[in-house]
């Protein structure tokens, strides 16, 4: 293959598998944006959303919409009760305690997942046979073009709800003032509620779009799409929701033709390397403004 044909299937892969780090990193500024926490667990959501979807397919042979939709619903449930009892108790508590819980609820589901499901990956079931289409000197498969469309919608009914709903108002007002939303009637437990789900039900998508797409998945999948979820929220502008999109795209584009032209070996390091660039010369991200900078 060409340089120049490798080139665009390098970048046609990475869009791929940016638009679900983009998923993961919406549920990261999402929740930063509300309350200023950095869910570490959020990961572990990404990877339990692909075992629920796991399950819906193999066990009540639902096909993958169904089980996309059964999927965000649970991992939606789970992340209300998490931000319930892991994360609520300490809304008032220094930030570094509720970082330290963070780590600690996702080790937690991490070895709850592997004591549940067990330590070893399963083949997802391949509900989706596979196939080429040609783009001149590269191709596209069709669970690329899935990934591409499941994102991209989910990303415009997130933007509807966040712009054009009553409670994406109130979570705006949350976000810039808690006090005064208090005050002005908004029930802030239940926006935070809402943040953790819509949030979760995001990463849940992004771990079955994955598994249909590797055609595995374990309890261990989370962990290292999870930090690069909130590299690329970082990357954007932590708590900016377009920056989201944009630091993952960039970052899953990057580590294909790093891939391709480099070695893999540094497939995990470009991810850090291109956040500490950004953050030496732009430190509240691409679209975000740094302390400086803010008026």
């Amino acid at each position: 293959m060409e340089w120049y044909a490798l080139l665009i299937q390098q970048v046609i892969n990475g869009l791929a598998l940016g638009s679900v780090y983009s998923l993961i990193a919406l549920g990261y500024t999402m929740v930063y944006g509300i309350i200023k926490l950095i869910n570490f667990a959020h990961g572990e959501i990404y990877m339990l959303g692909a075992y629920f979807g796991f399950y819906a397919i193999t066990v009540w042979k639902l096909h993958l919409a169904p089980a996309l939709i059964i999927s965000m619903a649970l991992a939606s449930l789970l992340g209300i009760v998490l931000e319930r009892i892991a994360y609520k108790p300490l809304r008032n508590a220094p930030r570094i305690a509720a970082l330290i819980t963070a780590i600690g609820a996702s080790l937690f589901l991490q070895s709850a997942a592997q004591f549940t499901f067990g330590a070893n990956f399963k083949p997802f079931p391949q509900v989706i046979p596979f196939k080429r289409i040609a783009l001149g000197p590269a191709y596209i498969t069709n669970r690329q073009l899935i990934m591409f469309g499941v994102a991209l919608i989910l990303m415009v009914v997130l933007h509807i709800i966040v712009q054009y709903t009553r409670v994406g108002r109130a979570m705006r007002a949350v976000s810039l003032d808690k006090e005064a939303a208090m005050l002005m009637g908004i029930n802030v437990d239940r926006i935070i509620s809402f943040t953790f789900a819509l949030g979760s039900s995001l990463a849940a998508a992004g771990g079955i779009l994955v598994g249909m797409y590797y055609n595995r998945i374990d309890p261990y999948m989370g962990m290292m799409p999870g930090l690069k979820g909130f590299t690329a929220a970082v990357l954007g502008g932590i708590g900016v929701i377009p920056g989201a999109v944009i630091g993952g795209l960039i970052m899953g584009t990057a580590e294909n033709l790093v891939v391709a032209f480099g070695s893999s070996t540094f497939r995990d390091a470009v991810a850090f390397a291109i956040l500490i660039l950004v953050l030496l010369l732009k430190p509240g991200g691409l679209l975000g403004k740094s302390e400086n900078e803010k008026v």
